[in-house]
């Protein structure tokens, strides 16, 4: 019998969970680990509320957490309640599937300031992540400036600029709900180093911009390249530069007529982040593409920001005893190795770049490497204690786990405490998780 430690319950984690799964049969069991009481990573805390069929692929996930060989183990932290070192003494093989829950800083100057936040905490308070419920943005002025061009920073401004009607049938928690109806924004600017062919936004995402009830999107037409230098684009950016184009040719009485204004400033990188105690402006500094890259112009201008959102990617966070790349931010790895019985999966091994989808046939990867270690003798002969020596040691340590029966109950509560548009309404404190799970 082999033993498996997997750190994090994702979609990273449970794909690979998946793999070994039919890759060792009954031969095999694995222990899915999460810090949280409740599982599925940022499947629940990171996709958008507003976008229920993504967060589906869940069931999934439940399919392989319900078979007799696979058991979840929620409300531990690896680092607090056991180290990565003791985990590889109980199990043969310890996959890091932690994702990349760590924004990366801005590192300009007034980044400190009141009311700027990374996308990481602020999609976490939305959605109703533990360690960010409690962030309370002041929603009260009315310009807020997203930084990035990815789907992060769609998601963050679509959420922004959605009429309450608009997010019915969404599971966005309820404090967060409370305060978007609050919300006095009226005008959101997308800020860009680079240029329409350098977004990394994808048409679905983009499309829905244009699809929104009191928001309309700006696109300054003198920002899009000659439309003949469209045809060498891949075609998913290429559907993603002609929704641009399209919102540039709408009129602009059209779009005088919604009172939210979703504004698109290419070629402008944040230089200074300014206010007293709290952001009132954002320093920009026009740029321009030589090879690919932006550089700057030295031409600068000022726009008012009474909140800033900085959408420019995520970081792993290290783990001690473990090799981290600081430049990647990610686990120093030879393609999901990191030392002898020691793997990474996902965002953690390739840093934040693909899709859901793309960690499935990771995991399936990391699998492969684990049965060729298996078979090569690299992970020995096998008879380590696994879950048994574990639950041994939580025993000892007195740890409060939660089982994947015990996240059904959680779950249960969430369903019955669901508002009557809503699927869900998630608990955001932890003690609260586990007294519904007891």
């Amino acid at each position: 019998m082999r033993h498996i430690a997997i750190i994090g319950s994702g979609p990273a984690g449970y794909y690979t969970a998946e793999a070994v799964q039919k890759k060792l049969g009954d031969e095999v069991r694995v222990d899915v680990f999460d810090m949280l009481p409740v599982p599925y990573g940022l499947i629940r805390t990171g996709v958008a509320p507003d976008h229920q069929s993504i967060k589906a692929v869940s069931r999934r996930y439940e399919k392989t957490a319900l078979t007799e060989n696979v058991r979840f183990v929620g409300n531990v932290a690896v680092g607090r309640d056991i180290s990565v070192d003791e985990l590889r003494e109980l199990y043969d093989a310890v996959v890091l599937a932690t994702g990349a829950p760590k924004d990366r800083e801005l590192r300009l100057p007034g980044e400190e300031l009141g009311n700027v936040f990374g996308s990481a905490a602020f999609v976490g308070w939305y959605n109703g992540h533990p360690q960010f419920a409690g962030l309370d943005p002041d929603l009260s002025g009315d310009t807020a400036v997203v930084i990035g061009m990815g789907n992060v920073a769609l998601d963050v401004a679509r959420m922004l600029a959605k009429t309450t009607d608009e997010l019915a049938g969404s599971d966005l928690v309820a404090h967060a709900r409370e305060a978007l109806q609050r919300s006095k924004i009226e005008r959101i600017v997308i800020l860009g180093r680079r240029g329409p062919h350098q977004i990394m936004m994808t048409p679905k995402e983009l499309g829905e911009l244009g699809e929104l009830e009191r928001a309309a999107p700006h696109v300054d037409p003198d920002d899009l390249p000659d439309i003949g230098e469209d045809a060498i684009l891949e075609p998913g950016l290429r559907k993603s530069v002609t929704l641009l184009r399209d919102y540039a040719a709408i009129p602009e009485h059209i779009r005088a007529e919604q009172p939210i204004a979703i504004e698109f400033a290419f070629y402008s990188q944040p230089v200074s982040l300014m206010g007293q105690g709290k952001v009132s402006e954002v320093e920009i500094e026009q740029t321009k593409l030589e090879k690919g890259r932006a550089v700057g112009t030295g031409k600068t201008r000022k726009i008012s920001a009474s909140m800033v959102i900085s959408c420019i990617g995520y970081r792993t966070i290290p783990i001690p005893g473990v090799p981290f790349d600081e430049r990647a931010g990610r686990f120093h790895n030879d393609d999901g190795r990191i030392l002898p019985g020691l793997y990474c999966v996902g965002w953690a091994r390739r840093g934040p770049s693909g899709t859901i989808g793309t960690n499935k046939p990771d995991g399936f990867g990391i699998a492969d490497h684990i049965v060729e270690d298996i078979e090569n003798g690299v992970l020995g002969r096998g008879g380590k204690t696994g879950r048994e020596g574990f639950d041994a040691l939580a025993a000892e340590r007195k740890l409060d786990l939660v089982t994947f029966q015990d996240w059904k109950k959680i779950e249960e509560a969430e369903l019955a405490a669901a508002q009557a548009d809503a699927p869900r309404e998630k608990f955001v404190d932890i003690e609260a998780m586990i007294r519904a799970a007891q």
